[in-house]
């Protein structure tokens, strides 16, 4: 089984002496669902943040399709970018455009694709997410399951290989909820390898193939199928999640 990601001893503090994540270690396979599992303030965006290669590890390495993604350059970064996509919890951090049609426009035209190009790329994706509608309208005036779209569509349009998601269901509504999720399903059965961070169990049921447990200790707990562990009423009592 090919290996996208391969986290070796790392660890994290935003302050000296206070630990955000404490000798990480795992690995995501190809194709694989992989959630991230725990309360708030585990350290699961943080962990996220340093597979994107937005923040560096104080110590330990982080492996993607084989080389470590500390210390890339330009030509390394420029093809990582295009591999892997990243979705904030937050939209409204992702989300920077004045219409919908120029933020899904933004990624391809910055790879510097031609604008005849683009425009063809955007119209088939803005389809392929149902926003054809809302392609003139400021992306902060849609409603939350509307912007959660939005990011989505403007990371999918250059087709990555790996989605990494923060908390994605995170603030919808049941409706927007269930396309979401219904979605990530289409994007893994075409060959996209997702990690997810959450601490939504429901969501962790209907998608995981595999989870890691992180506990407030910042650690990993333990990584299991998502039988063993979401049964274990101990094991989720003790890393605060029931």
């Amino acid at each position: 089984m090919d290996i996208i990601f391969e986290l070796k001893n790392v660890s994290y503090s935003y302050i000296k002496s206070i630990p955000a994540l404490v000798d990480v270690n795992f690995t995501v396979n190809k194709g694989e669902k992989l959630i991230i599992l725990g309360a708030n303030g585990s350290g699961k965006s943080t962990l996220l943040k340093l597979m994107d290669g937005l923040i560096k590890p104080n110590n330990g390495d982080i492996l993607a399709f084989g080389k470590s993604i500390l210390n890339m350059k330009s030509d390394e970064e420029y093809e990582f970018r295009k591999k892997v996509g990243y979705l904030f919890q937050d939209s409204d951090v992702q989300l920077f455009n004045t219409n919908v049609f120029d933020e899904v426009a933004f990624a391809p035209l910055q790879m510097g694709l031609k604008p005849s190009a683009v425009k063809s790329m955007v119209k088939d994706t803005l389809d392929s997410f149902g926003l054809t509608k809302l392609r003139d309208r400021s992306p902060h005036r849609l409603s939350g399951g509307e912007k959660k779209k939005v990011a989505l569509a403007s990371i999918m349009i250059i087709n990555p290989d790996v989605l990494l998601l923060d908390e994605p269901t995170n603030g919808l509504d049941p409706r927007s909820r269930k396309w979401l999720m219904d979605k990530l399903k289409d994007l893994n059965e075409s060959g996209k390898t997702l990690v997810i961070s959450t601490h939504d169990l429901d969501l962790t049921r209907k998608l995981a193939d595999r989870i890691i447990i992180m506990n407030e200790s910042h650690t990993v707990e333990t990584i299991g199928n998502p039988s063993e562990i979401l049964d274990d009423n101990d094991l989720l009592e003790s890393v605060n999640l029931i």
